[in-house]
């Protein structure tokens, strides 16, 4: 029996995904998610702000390859893991990542009259929703493919 394992992020992609592969041909594609958390402490509102590096594979690893980019909403679903090694002095080394199962792209993020994110999205033209159902069967496809 498998322990509980599970992560659940949505944020925004701090740059653009990189698709590369293994030896033996299979696809892998990393890029960066990063989170933002609202809270008060002691009646001040408070920001934290978080960034996970996430690993796609395969299908999947294409698919966030080809439409994903730097600022690009995304929801990931997938697992932790922990790479281990020793650096050039031999000292243990470790890392923690997400190995993405399901990847949802969402709209774009909105830019503010300074040119920096506003919070929300833009409103989607005709276009881009059809785009976007688009993205949501391939991934249909991806994720029937590793099932």
């Amino acid at each position: 029996m498998n322990d509980l394992n599970s992560i659940l992020l949505e944020g925004n992609l701090t740059r653009d995904p990189v698709l590369s592969s293994t030896p033996s041909g299979v696809q892998v594609c990393n890029f960066a998610v990063g989170t933002h958390y609202r809270y008060k402490k002691n009646d001040e509102p408070q920001d934290e702000t978080s960034f996970f590096d996430v690993e796609a594979w395969s299908r999947l690893a294409e698919n966030c390859a080809e439409y994903l980019k730097k600022g690009r909403g995304v929801r990931v679903v997938g697992r932790l893991k922990q790479d281990r090694w020793k650096d050039a002095e031999g000292q243990p080394r470790s890392r923690i990542k997400v190995v993405a199962e399901h990847v949802e792209f969402r709209s774009s993020p909105r830019k503010n009259d300074s040119g920096g994110i506003a919070g929300g999205t833009e409103e989607e033209s005709p276009e881009q929703d059809e785009y976007n159902q688009v993205i949501s069967s391939r991934e249909r496809e991806a994720e029937v493919s590793v099932l």
